[in-house]
């Protein structure tokens, strides 16, 4: 991949942009709440390192087009990151990954969001196929995925240990030819 130039992804209720060093806190924030964090890959953080690390790893990513995490900005504040990740250029393939901060929760702005972001991955990037990873107890993750056209493609044992959990992963696909069948009918 060739690396990613700024660019921002508005939509009606929030946009889409890339992140920058001033939003260290409010990754800290939306990432060391443990609620937020239970079907997460990883603990929730108890300092700040790993925002800081998160910003640098998404700016080194940029540069090099091998990570686009972008902030899910509201009303100027950062609730959440969307992330494409993981990118296989010769199968034209990527994963999705997004977080949304709590007190954001319920009121649609994925739904918002991910549609926004599969229409450059699609479009833009050219890809034919994203991934995402989901614990199977996030069931309004999985509605997600599915109510924008991703397929349960099957289960992944014992993947992940978190906090002392062992836990699954469920994988849903997404392709190209199948969004944009979405896009028309809708």
């Amino acid at each position: 991949m060739t690396c990613f130039s700024p660019f921002t992804l508005p939509c009606a209720r929030l946009r889409l942009r890339f992140l920058d060093h001033a939003d260290a806190p409010a990754l800290y924030r939306i990432f060391a709440d443990e609620e937020a964090m239970h079907y997460w890959s990883s603990a929730a953080w108890t300092e700040m390192a790993p925002a800081l690390a998160m910003v640098e790893e998404s700016l080194a990513g940029y540069a090099s087009g091998t990570l686009l995490r972008l902030a899910i900005e509201v009303d100027g504040s950062v609730a959440g990151v969307v992330t494409l990740r993981k990118f296989d250029a010769a199968n034209r393939r990527c994963e999705l990954g997004y977080m949304l901060a709590r007190p954001h929760w319920g009121r649609g702005l994925m739904q918002e969001a991910l549609p926004a972001l599969l229409d450059h991955a699609f479009g833009a990037l050219n890809m034919h196929r994203i991934e995402a990873d989901v614990d199977p107890r996030n069931t309004a993750s999985s509605r997600l995925l599915e109510r924008l056209g991703f397929q349960h493609e099957g289960r992944l044992r014992e993947r992940w240990f978190v906090n002392g959990e062992i836990c699954d992963s469920e994988y849903y696909g997404l392709l190209r030819h199948e969004w944009h069948a979405r896009a028309q009918a809708a």
